[in-house]
Formats: structure tokens, sequence, C-alpha cells
């Protein structure tokens, strides 16, 4: 229902001679009381609001409610597509953005459009719709929105980015390794990944204007790399200058440029962009040369408005022996993880995986598969191509009792820790603190836990000895081949 024009929505002053406003005896009151009473069509009706304002004005509120990237990944997602006498329908991209508004948001929303709108009653439907189709939507002039979803078609023009992509502009093909595979469209959300996976997705629609950098951290094989692609895949489409590449090979192409004299060229390979991605970020710790390179390439993107986002296995807090000038420059913009998958989570990964390749899977089968592997999502697929291959070589039927054969005899799957979880580890089952052990005193109960920390980083983690010291505190490999040795 749209709001009624100032000439029609407001009850129109009439006018009265003095002969029809003088009292007589045949009905002159009742004439007059019909003239200054208005009639119904000009009546202002309950409903005659502007939904949209409404909608802004709510998304308003949550946005003073809430910590700067909360709730802007949902906030720039929604728009209101229908509003009927107190009904709301609400268009949202895809189905990780319906299902965070229908079970995290829906019941505040409620409460506050009730209070907006001075209304006892006020409900929400969401719906998954394309940005589009809701463009398409019946929308009457309104002041500007406090907050304008981007449209999914036209490429974003952030301001910051001097060299920001225009409507039109040519697709551009990602610097790196990319996989054209690594989608959005192919990500699996569930509550393990929601919050890194939004980000991306805003990131990817508007890069250099929210959540500068992004640093997504988590365990191997959850979905960071993925979700990198997907980013590059998204902005190249666009036009964007997009290199990704592992902090290895950032290291690597540092040390030939420094080999060849050509850091010039490194560096206007790594800085004439609009946005760059790095994997695994944790493998600069101890080499600070890369840190080096990698503070003032950051510096110089971050000041011209180019965003970065950044991959690690642990938070920047929890990178040993990384400089802090680095650390406060990752911690500057939004922190965010990917845990391991639940059950249902992990069950629908292997129904996107099937449904991918074309395969047949009985449904019982997967739930095996998703309950005997709950690791990571890489071996969760692993795990399903070896139950697959195992009926199509043997010819035998693929049932639930064959995938639990085979992964029971494939014995249990050990989660390996990461190598500062296996010092926090070490640190609570001695009583200490990991700041015991990376630290400089060598009373005995301290100096024994270090020995056995150094020995499982060897030969649970298989770091090398320099790796070790680094990750203890900046020993020498003597002092760490020593600590092995006393333990094994």
């Amino acid at each position: 229902m749209t709001k009624p024009n100032t000439e029609e929505g407001r009850p129109q002053p009439q006018e009265i001679s003095n002969d029809e406003a003088r009292p007589t005896s045949d009905g002159a009151d009742d004439l007059l009381s019909q003239a200054l009473t208005p009639s119904p069509a000009a009546r202002p009706q309950p409903d005659a609001i502007d939904p949209h304002a409404i909608w802004q004005q709510l998304l308003g509120e949550f946005a003073l409610e809430n910590q700067p990237g909360q709730l802007d990944a949902w906030i720039q997602a929604s728009q209101v597509l229908h509003y009927e006498d107190g009904h709301f329908i609400v268009a949202l991209p895809n189905a990780y953005y319906l299902d965070w508004a229908q079970n995290r948001l829906r019941p505040r929303i409620k409460r506050k459009l009730s209070v907006i709108m001075k209304r006892g009653s006020v409900d929400v439907t969401f719906r998954v719709v394309a940005p589009s189709a809701a463009e398409r939507a019946e929308s009457p002039a309104r002041p500007a929105p406090l907050y304008e979803p981007p449209p999914e078609k036209a490429a974003p023009v952030p301001a910051p980015v001097a060299h920001a992509a225009k409507n039109g502009a040519a697709a551009a093909q990602p610097i790196g390794p990319v996989n054209s595979k690594y989608t959005f469209d192919s990500f699996v959300v569930g509550k393990h990944n929601r919050m890194a996976v939004a980000a991306a997705d805003v990131i990817a629609r508007t890069p250099g204007e929210r959540f500068n950098p992004l640093f997504i951290y988590g365990g191997s094989g959850l979905g960071k790399t993925h979700l990198l692609n997907a980013i590059a895949n998204r902005l190249g489409e666009h036009g964007y200058r997009v290199l990704y590449c592992s902090a290895e090979q950032f290291t690597n192409d540092l040390v030939h440029a420094i080999r060849d004299r050509s850091t010039d060229a490194f560096r206007a390979k790594y800085r004439a962009i609009d946005v760059l991605l790095i994997d695994d970020v944790q493998f600069i710790v101890g080499k600070e040369s890369t840190q080096e390179e990698l503070f003032h390439t950051f510096n110089d993107l971050h000041a011209a408005g180019k965003q970065l986002v950044l991959t690690s296995d642990c938070p920047p807090r929890e990178l040993p022996s990384l400089e802090d000038r680095l650390r406060s420059r990752f911690e500057g913009g939004l922190l965010t993880d990917i845990v391991v998958p639940d059950f249902e989570t992990r069950v629908a990964i292997l129904q996107t995986k099937i449904e991918r390749q074309s395969l047949s899977v009985p449904y019982d089968v997967l739930m095996v598969v998703a309950d005997r592997i709950k690791s990571n999502v890489r071996e969760l697929e692993g795990a399903l191509n070896n139950v697959w291959l195992y009926a199509q070589t043997h010819g035998v039927p693929l049932t639930a009792a064959l995938a639990d054969s085979i992964l029971g005899s494939l014995g249990p799957r050990r989660t390996p820790c990461t190598p500062l979880r296996t010092i926090e580890h070490v640190a609570a089952y001695y009583g200490l603190t990991v700041a015991d052990l990376t630290g400089r005193r060598r009373t005995a109960d301290i100096a024994r836990a270090r020995q056995v920390a150094m020995y499982l980083l060897r030969e649970e983690n298989g770091l090398s000895l320099p790796s070790i010291g680094e990750y203890l505190g900046g020993r020498d490999h003597s002092t760490v081949s020593h600590g092995v040795d006393k333990i094994a």
C-alpha cells in the first residue's frame, strides 16, 4: 500500500457560504457537519505508510545497536518486496541469509517494527528472491535509505578503490592459481562458517568498503581456500584486478626478486591491483624479510582503498614471532573463523557433492560417512569417494553397511592439531600457560613441559627444528634438537 500524495491524502477545506452556515430549520446543522467532515476517501488510512522507509529505519536501529560488521551483510542484502496490513514480505538473495534472518533476527525484527509503527501486531515473511527480481518490485519514490542493497548484476562501484570496475567492464582473469569451480554457489553454508561466508559475500560485492582487511582462520580443509577463490572469481567477472596467492608463493616471489634484483617488478605485481588475497599467512612466521615486504605492501594497498583478504590456521594473536605492526593490521578489520561442520551440515556437503558430480548414492550412506568423518570437509569428501569407488570396482551395491565396514577398516581418523593447539594442550596438561612455554623462564617444570612440546611439534605436527624454535619463543635449532632428544 502506497502513501497518498499531499493533495489526495489530506482532507481539503471546503468553502461554506454564510447562508449555508447559518442555522435554519431545514437541516443546516447537518449540512455544516457534512461539510466539515472529510469523505471516507479523503480520510488518512491507518496503513498509509511507506514500508521501505519503515524498513530502513529498522535497519538503522540494528546498525546502532550492534558492533560494526555484525549485521552488515544481512542489512545490505535485505529489501522489502511487499507490504499489506502489518505484514512485510522481505527479499533476501540466498538461503544462508534466509536462515540467518529466520532463526536469529525475526523475533527482534517483529518487536522493533511493532514499536516503530506503533502497531500491536506486525509480521515478517522472508523469501529467497534474486536481486534482479527484487529490483523490479514496485517501489514508490522515497528519501535515500540508510542502507541500499547493491544490485547483483551491475558491477560494484566502491568509491575508495581507484581502479573500480564500471558497469559493462570486461571480465578480468584473476592472477594466480584460481579454481573456477570454487564459487559462492558451490559453497555449502552452515552454522560453522556462516559469518565468514557473509563477510566474503559483502567483499565480493563492494571491495574496499567494509571489512578491510578480512582475516579468516580455521583448520585445514574447512573451506578457507574455497572462499578466497569464490571472491576472486566473482570480482574477476566484474573487471577487478585480483591477485590470489599463498603466503609461500609471496615469499618465493620475493626471494626471486631479491636474487634477480627485480624488486620493482615484484612490487608492481603485488601493488598495482584492486584486491589481494593471501592464503595460509601463517607461513610468514619467522621470515623477517617477508614480513617486512608484506607490511609495506599492506600499507600501500590499504591506504589506496584496495581490499585485502587473508587466511590462516589460527588468529593473528596466536601466530608466534609475527611482528606487532603486522598483527595490529591483520586485526584492524574483521576476524572470523570457520570451525568443523556439524552433522547436518556434513550431510548437506555430501549431498551437494553427489549432485554436482551426478553420482547415485543412497541417503543412509551419506549419513554413515557424515557420522564417521568429523574432521574436515576434505577428508569427508575423500571418504565418500573411497566408499563409492569401492562399490563400483567390486560390483557390489552401495549400502550403509558397506560404507560402515569400509570406513571402519580404515581405522579412526585423527584430526591433527595445529602447532598452537599442540602448545596449548601441553601447557594445560602441566598446569602452565602458553606464555610459560614461550617465555624465558627455565624452572624444572616449565623446561620439562617445553621439551614435551618440542617433541610433539616435531613428531605430530612435522615441523622443522627452526620452526619449532620460532613457535616456542625464538629458540635456536640446537636447543630444540636437545629438547626433542630428551623426550624421544
